[in-house]
């Protein structure tokens, strides 16, 4: 995501000031960085890389170095000329897409595998990418694809044709970047895509089931994949998910497709569906397992309908219950938030559940649900409290904000959008870095519909050329989110009822 907002940088950037210091160290230095010390091993190779790293560190023990020393080693054991890879990883922005390009003969065999490879925006972005490519197949007798075939290959230019893999027999799915060996988007040909609709829970390996949910959580907020695809995808094949982090992120992606990639008109509809999936899946579950605390949470941050809200109090208060359900403290207020946003409960019930919980947490929990009611008193309250003082400590601030961007109350927090503009150059010039943040991000009116608040960001930054460049930043990101949002809301209204 970051890479391709309009503020990317190369891994290695200048930092200017403090300000670059606070926003530079992001997703593209640690994330990013991290993907492409894994790809610099494959792309050496591994015994390359340990042998490297050994001559490394006698090399120059207890001394400094730079970059080239570590690349001078790699280039001494792996043969590799490292500069052109250097250049193309870490001094340029970006991220490359990976497409298989499928051709077979009347026998159902391939003659031809190819990777097709994209920039953002210029050939000068294409890079040397070490990849492996896998060949998976439905096993007959377990229901299961697994992978019968591999082959790993350097991909340079626009097009890399896979000579080792032709002739082999037609796959299900072709996964490029199979083994998770460099950074990049993943693209599917039509057949794969086929396959990963009907039987993507059925992938037997967790990593390459990762990189697929991966590859088509990016075709999403590409456009290229309908938002309310995605969340069918949930549906369907989520509960088979036995690695909890991918199965928590699953359920982040389709709350962000929900609220932002799904067009309006279909909004309600389609979250009463993932909210019956949601409660369908904790009811399956595992009693007392990680997945099914992973769905109760996933459940109470969509769940919407009457019955939905008094199922959650019922468990919260009593007397419903779920075998094996928990309800500690930190799922007691997840359950509440919603009934607090749905107007279920009132300042005294928040009150009463922060005597339970009367903890530094439990207080950022009270403000957030106080904040999250349904009222314009309340919204009003909740900006005073951000914008206009600063009595609120950073962690008070970000549960406030949370609580006020709520997305079931659009409508009450339309007529801040303009407000936001107003306060944005004041905010950042008299609060402190982190609170400038907060409330730069969190209160952007990235829940608003139309075009206007769009417009809106565009006037703001024509007319604020000179604002710091930090905040500048800021505003630009949360506008290319939400341009990016309207332009899945497009791809999403081409989809049927």
């Amino acid at each position: 995501r970051a890479d391709q907002l309009p503020s990317t940088h190369p891994i290695t950037a200048d930092i200017r000031d403090l300000q670059d210091a606070k926003l530079n160290f992001d997703g593209i230095t640690y994330a990013k960085g991290a993907s492409v010390l894994k790809q610099l091993v494959a792309y050496v190779g591994r015994d390359a890389f340990l042998e490297g790293a050994r001559r490394y560190f006698q090399r120059h023990a207890f001394g400094n170095t730079t970059l080239a020393d570590l690349l001078a080693v790699l280039e001494e054991t792996s043969g590799r000329d490292l500069a052109g890879w250097s250049k193309a990883w870490l001094q340029t922005a970006g991220v490359n897409a990976l497409t298989p390009e499928l051709t077979l003969d009347a026998e159902n065999r391939i003659t031809e595998l190819a990777v097709a490879q994209e920039a953002a925006a210029s050939p000068l972005e294409l890079r040397p990418h070490r990849v492996a490519v896998g060949l998976y197949r439905l096993d007959g007798v377990e229901g299961a694809l697994v992978r019968y075939a591999r082959a790993e290959l350097d991909v340079t230019g626009p097009r890399t044709v896979v000579t080792e893999l032709a002739g082999a027999e037609a796959p299900d799915l072709v996964l490029v970047n199979d083994d998770d060996l460099t950074y990049c988007k993943v693209r599917f040909d039509e057949n794969s895509l086929a396959t990963l609709r009907s039987r993507l829970g059925d992938i037997a390996d967790p990593l390459a089931r990762a990189l697929c949910w991966s590859a088509l959580w990016n075709m999403t907020r590409d456009g290229l994949m309908p938002a309310r695809n995605f969340l069918s995808l949930v549906l369907e094949h989520a509960g088979r998910e036995s690695d909890i982090g991918v199965l928590q992120m699953l359920h982040a992606w389709a709350r962000t497709a929900l609220v932002h990639y799904v067009v309006p008109a279909r909004r309600d509809e389609a979250g009463r569906a993932l909210a019956q999936g949601a409660l369908a899946e904790l009811r399956a579950a595992e009693p007392g397992g990680p997945a099914q605390l992973t769905w109760a949470r996933f459940f109470a941050s969509v769940a919407s309908d009457e019955a939905d809200l008094q199922l959650l109090g019922a468990l919260l208060d009593g007397p419903a219950r779920i075998d094996g359900l928990d309800m500690d403290q930190e799922l007691r207020w997840t359950f509440l938030e919603p009934l607090a946003t749905y107007g279920v409960v009132d300042e005294e019930r928040i009150a009463a559940e922060l005597a339970r919980d009367d903890t530094a947490s439990g207080k950022r929990h009270q403000v957030r649900c106080l904040a999250a009611r349904p009222s314009e008193a309340v919204k009003a309250q909740a900006w005073v409290q951000v914008v206009e003082s600063d009595a609120l400590s950073n962690a008070l601030v970000e549960a406030t904000i949370a609580g006020f961007a709520q997305p079931s109350q659009r409508e009450l927090t339309a007529p801040y959008a303009a407000k936001y503009f107003e306060a944005i150059g004041r905010v950042w010039e008299e609060r402190s870095i982190q609170i400038g943040v907060l409330v730069v991000r969190g209160l952007f009116p990235s829940l608003q519909d139309g075009p206007e608040p769009l417009a809106a960001a565009d006037a703001w930054l024509g007319e604020h050329t000179d604002a710091p460049p930090a905040l500048r930043r800021l505003v630009l990101e949360s506008r290319d989110d939400l341009a990016r949002a309207h332009r899945a809301q497009v791809t999403d209204a081409g989809t049927g009822a």
